[in-house]
């Protein structure tokens, strides 16, 4: 089903597939999750669609680290983007590519 993103998703699509190209990103609930534990996040993307019981898991603990959290496209969206199934939450571990997506979602909102 060919949905289009809107033009703001389609650049923060763009910048995650070139987080994955680089080996930046975490993908996934469970990796999220660890990397998160790690302290190693600079920022979260959340799929605007994702379960309540994957955005608990990932928001509380997002929340406690005080790492910025993204609202995103749908995960069927971000999963094409990186070639996967259906993602619902990416954690980015570069600090200078999450500050892009962060200034992206500043200049969005």
């Amino acid at each position: 089903m060919g949905r289009n993103p809107a033009p703001g998703h389609e650049r923060l699509l763009g910048l995650l597939g070139l987080g994955l190209r680089a080996g930046r990103i975490a993908v996934g609930v469970d990796a999220v999750r660890k990397e998160l534990q790690a302290g190693k996040c600079w920022c979260v993307v959340v799929a605007g669609d994702a379960s309540p019981r994957a955005m608990e898991k990932v928001v509380r603990l997002a929340s406690a680290k005080q790492v910025p959290m993204l609202a995103g496209p749908s995960a069927e969206a971000i999963g094409a983007q990186l070639g996967k199934p259906p993602v619902m939450a990416v954690g980015v571990r570069d600090r200078a590519l999450a500050g892009g997506m962060v200034q992206l979602a500043t200049v969005r909102s």
